[in-house]
């Protein structure tokens, strides 16, 4: 059986978490495959919201398998809120959640390094949502990090406290004003190493597969956004993993050859968070409205997330470099109410139009050139078949599918999982 991919085209926050639910029933193993505990997945269903940071978003299915690949990197005290938290709601996660003995684990010392990292750079400060991943990350790459399989070795407390005290003096370097207590850290993070030791650690690329193997179902569920790819996104603004389809492969162990459907997801606008170049965005009433109805702001941080129109050139970019054959649009409900709708088809390049993506976004460099077309005055929210939607969001979704060369299959209207529609393409 071949493996499919769900992944985020702009700068994350797209809404993965509710669509990897609402598709979960079609598959036996959700597979996180990349990224850390900077990723907020938000479902709600039930009237109940809930936020995952680490844990795939099929935990809530219950004979569904949740794995954490080699790719990702996990934060033991996070993990362990998020597993309280599905204890609260009687989620059995240790019948359903399994670990790759390959993904690295984030130490306390590595948000230490991660804050002085950040305040080292004053101005020029990259946005870091501060919590080690960045750091744990460049471990992994330096040969010198630990993985979950550690945790099985009798000398791990050795290995954890020669890479601690490494840390500690890469933070005296840096010589900026941070305070912590790294004994009341340590025993946090230990008491959640003991938690995380109750689960089942395995060799993921084997346990996947096998999976194939026997004809299970597999969708690789994707964390942030193409545009923070540490390779094709915006550098040096960006995360430090590859959030792209490829990442896929190395995250999980899967080979190219068996990726089936790339399920792209966008929303019918444009959000940010952080710092970094944004061509289309607004800082008007428009923008205001968006962020308003929207409700954006970051699951796991809390940080307002910037708002601007739809960039066809950046998510052109983001389909050609995942291989996208399906988009998911999100949160079309959000643009109800605007009589005109701009999408961003072209820029202005150091006074040339181009279409393609190029190096550098800085608005120096950039002017978005935009196409107008009709908005929809519609109540969108309560819509639950797509002959129930408004002929200008019909013209919206045509529009787009035209310039992109790809079918927008499914159309969000709403953060529940039940507000949902499926078109039929």
């Amino acid at each position: 059986m071949a493996v499919d991919l769900l992944l985020g085209l702009q700068w994350g926050d797209e809404g993965k978490g509710k669509i990897v639910d609402v598709l979960t029933s079609n598959y036996d193993i959700i597979a996180r495959f990349q990224g850390g505990p900077n990723a907020g997945h938000t479902l709600v269903f039930n009237g109940r919201k809930h936020v995952l940071h680490t844990i795939p978003s099929g935990i809530f299915h219950e004979n569904t398998t949740n794995l954490v690949g080699n790719g990702v990197v996990i934060d033991p005290v996070i993990f362990k809120g998020e597993l309280d938290k599905l204890a609260e709601q009687n989620v059995d996660y240790k019948k359903s959640l399994v670990i790759s003995r390959k993904a690295h684990i984030i130490l306390p010392t590595h948000r230490l390094l991660d804050a002085a990292s950040e305040a080292s750079k004053g101005k020029a400060k990259i946005g870091s949502t501060l919590k080690g991943i960045g750091p744990t990350y460049m471990d992994k790459t330096g040969r010198n990090g630990i993985r979950i399989g550690d945790l099985e070795l009798s000398d791990w407390k050795e290995r954890y406290r020669a890479l601690a005290d490494k840390h500690e003096s890469m933070i005296a370097y840096y010589n900026v004003d941070i305070e912590y207590n790294l004994q009341e850290l340590e025993k946090e993070f230990f008491d959640a190493i003991e938690v995380l030791k109750t689960l089942k650690f395995i060799d993921s690329e084997e346990f996947i597969y096998q999976a194939q193997k026997s004809g299970k179902t597999i969708l690789a569920e994707g964390a942030q956004g193409s545009l923070l790819d540490i390779d094709f996104g915006t550098y040096p603004f960006v995360t430090s993993s590859n959030t792209t389809a490829a990442g896929a492969c190395t995250g999980l162990g899967v080979s190219p050859n068996k990726i089936a459907e790339v399920f792209g997801i966008f929303k019918a606008y444009t959000t940010r968070v952080g710092s970094g170049p944004f061509p289309t965005e607004l800082f008007d009433k428009d923008g205001e409205t968006m962020s308003k109805v929207g409700n954006e702001f970051g699951a796991t941080t809390g940080r307002a997330r910037r708002c601007g129109w739809l960039d066809l050139v950046a998510l052109r970019y983001a389909c050609q470099v995942n291989g996208v054959t399906q988009l998911i649009m999100m949160k079309g409900d959000v643009l109800s109410g605007f009589k005109t709708l701009k999408v961003c088809t072209a820029y202005k390049y150091k006074g040339e139009t181009i279409y393609h993506f190029p190096y550098n976004i800085d608005a120096e460099n950039i002017e978005p050139i935009y196409t107008e077309v009709e908005g929809w005055a519609e109540d969108l929210t309560g819509l639950s078949e797509a002959s129930q939607m408004p002929k200008a969001l019909n013209d919206y979704i045509a529009f787009l599918e035209k310039e992109l060369e790809i079918p927008i299959t499914i159309v969000s209207v709403g953060p529940d999982r039940k507000q949902t529609i499926f078109r039929n393409k």
